[in-house]
């Protein structure tokens, strides 16, 4: 086992990432921009350094400083958490090269599975399902290009091949937009993720997003942990997300979970990942695999009883799975809600000064949270504040106890989405189960009239 990991993240997961060390008597190095410099973990950790001023380009993004300040600590691993170089292939080779481990899966998996082409490709050959599409990049030639899109019909999405995040992708109705869609995100694909290659799938109508988590060591042992209901989701960013996924037949889930473990045994795959899905009228449709631990992965805790950051450290350091797929065992259902800095309905960001804090508790409740009173909420990042997570026996008891949680908990200072969440743990639909990925937005739309 390592005797000191640097953590290359801020917010909720560095301190989610920094318990995980504590409790496995690891030494926990946090790297913090001059924003974050009063972050809860920064205090608690057992050595912090500097990396830079605010702007995530000169500070969480910045790979020779991260490899520096592990040199300097003399640690010998770096976890990268989610967002920033969690998926960056060439960060993951840097740290190798220079003596590190990488906690996370190889360079080439993130590069096999990060383009989303080659991603599809692979798991084509692996036997997972995907979105009918295009079998590779889309062409410079129009006529192709029609013609892909009559053979799969209309409508049709034009995605970027090395996007993520909700961006570079466009839907297309008829073919007289298709050509301009195609050049446009084409452009914008080369602009934001420096890799102009676009390719296209069937715009499914009225899909739910649904997701397999994995874990796997370096000896081809694989276990897949159950599934995690992603719909409620605005811009393609998610807002709720519970496991296991309701009104979905076991048999099927069952069945994709298998063939996730296959594909990760034929890739290679190492660590912690996710088999994202699109479900409409009982088929999967493979979209992307994300090479990293998710936001969400708490629900998936609470359900299996499995610690998916400890596990991760574990098969980086070279251990085996310390579980079987026969020891795996789905026992309740939990929610999770993200908590924003933003306005509950308008969602502009709300940094600021957080006057007061009251987090919820009882049985059934955890929070994943770096906030305290007096605590600034930078304008730097990402708005998310932390995650409120419950698990009771069944999904009712499972709605009714966020509920609960939720009224319980109070953050003065700056607006938070929390209002947005009780309104929703009531909504009719919601609380039926099954909504689909445009539920969300749909409601809003209709709440503004």
């Amino acid at each position: 086992m390592f005797k000191k990991i640097l953590i290359a993240n801020r917010g909720e997961i560095a301190l989610r990432i920094q318990r995980a060390c504590r409790e496995m008597g690891v030494k926990a190095v946090m790297v913090y921009s001059e924003a974050d410099r009063d972050a809860k973990y920064v205090k608690l950790a057992d050595e912090a350094v500097c990396i830079g001023p605010a702007a995530s380009a000169q500070s969480y993004l910045n790979m020779p400083a991260i490899i520096s300040a592990a040199e300097v600590t003399d640690a010998e691993a770096i976890h990268p958490g989610y967002g920033f170089l969690s998926e960056n292939a060439d960060f993951a080779e840097r740290v190798e090269k220079s003596g590190f481990q990488f906690i996370g899966p190889t360079p080439e998996s993130i590069r096999i599975m990060g383009d989303k082409v080659s991603a599809k490709q692979a798991m084509i050959k692996a036997g997972v399902p995907c979105v009918p599409g295009s079998e590779g990049a889309l062409p410079d030639d129009p006529v192709i290009i029609k013609r892909t899109a009559k053979a799969v019909g209309y409508p049709v999405i034009i995605k970027a091949a090395g996007g993520g995040g909700g961006r570079g992708m466009r839907v297309v109705h008829t073919e007289a937009a298709l050509i301009h869609a195609v050049q446009t995100t084409k452009a914008e694909a080369g602009a934001a993720f420096g890799n102009p290659e676009v390719y296209m799938e069937k715009f499914l109508q009225n899909p739910r997003h649904v997701e397999i988590q994995v874990l796997a060591d370096q000896y081809k042992n694989a276990v897949w942990l159950g599934e995690r209901d992603c719909s409620m989701q605005r811009r393609h960013q998610k807002v709720i997300e519970e496991a296991p996924a309701p009104g979905i037949p076991r048999k099927l889930i069952e069945k994709i979970g298998e063939r996730c473990v296959a594909a990760c045994k034929k890739i290679g795959y190492r660590g912690a990942g996710t088999f994202e899905f699109l479900y409409e009228n009982g088929e999967f449709y493979f979209i992307e695999m994300n090479t990293r631990v998710q936001v969400e992965h708490p629900v998936t805790e609470l359900v299996t009883g499995v610690d998916i950051v400890k596990t991760q450290i574990l098969v980086a350091a070279g251990e085996k799975l310390p579980f079987t797929q026969r020891q795996i065992e789905i026992k309740g259902h939990a929610i999770e809600c993200r908590i924003n800095a933003e306005d509950p309905y308008k969602f502009t960001p709300s940094p600021g000064r957080i006057t007061a804090w009251h987090a919820p508790g009882g049985p059934g409740v955890r929070v994943d949270s770096h906030i305290y009173a007096n605590y600034f909420v930078p304008p730097n990042y990402d708005s998310m504040i932390g995650k409120i997570i419950v698990h009771a026996d069944t999904r009712e008891q499972a709605l009714a106890r966020m509920s609960s949680a939720l009224s319980e908990t109070a953050v003065e200072g700056i607006t938070t989405n929390i209002a947005l969440h009780r309104e929703l743990m009531v909504d009719a639909k919601f609380m039926g189960g099954g909504t689909n990925i445009h539920y969300l937005e749909d409601w809003l739309s209709k709440r503004d009239r």
